[in-house]
């Protein structure tokens, strides 16, 4: 009996971290993709993409929210993917009399192409510290250039620990194109075993 209230509080605690951990991620998530320091402008020398593909595990199943998958055997398994489209306005172009008329509205816009392992790492760290009150060592451990399908983009591997939790590691995937930034992130806590379900994944990854 007593084994069982242990195993009970453990997976309980384990439930806990993995909501806050989910919501931040999410959070996250949609913040560097549409926050106004992150705008993405049309980028003209790029091929204009419909859509991004890619293949999960069968274990992966919708996680309530869209584009969010989270492993069936949660919360043994606290894996999780998360897809993101950023569209910046529908293919919209401005005319000449439209753009005079913005005048002086503050259209700062980040260059993803300039994006850099110092900036993603500084950007997600600060994040992550708002989130959770405090720094949580969100590291970058490599930064690569990557392109699939003849589109531009990154390969980020990086890792934070969660104060109370195990380290977390995550690979995401940035790929861009004339109007629409892709995004996918596998997400896995140190004792889930799936990174070998989540590289064949990604090498399914396509632009279209």
């Amino acid at each position: 009996m007593w084994s069982g209230h242990l195993d009970e509080a453990f997976m309980n605690k384990k439930k806990s971290l993995f909501n806050i951990i989910i919501s931040v991620s999410m959070a996250i998530v949609f913040f560097v993709m549409d926050a106004s320091c992150l705008k993405i402008d049309a980028e003209e020398n790029l091929k204009e993409a419909t859509g991004c593909t890619f293949v999960l595990n069968r274990d992966y199943v919708p996680g309530g929210e869209k584009g969010f998958y989270v492993n069936r055997h949660w919360p043994m398994e606290s894996s999780s993917v998360t897809y993101n489209v950023y569209d910046n306005g529908a293919n919209l172009t401005l005319t000449n009399r439209e753009k005079a008329q913005l005048g002086e509205v503050d259209t700062t816009v980040y260059n993803m192409e300039k994006l850099d392992k110092h900036k993603y790492e500084s950007l997600f760290s600060a994040a992550y510290a708002a989130e959770y009150g405090g720094d949580v060592h969100f590291r970058v451990e490599a930064f690569k250039r990557i392109e699939i399908d003849g589109y531009p983009g990154y390969r980020i591997d990086a890792s934070y620990e969660p104060e109370g939790s195990q380290p977390i590691f995550q690979t995401v995937f940035i790929i861009r194109s004339k109007y629409r930034t892709f995004t996918i992130t596998y997400q896995r806590a140190s004792d889930d075993e799936c990174q070998e379900s989540f590289d064949i994944s990604a090498d399914t990854i396509h632009v279209h």
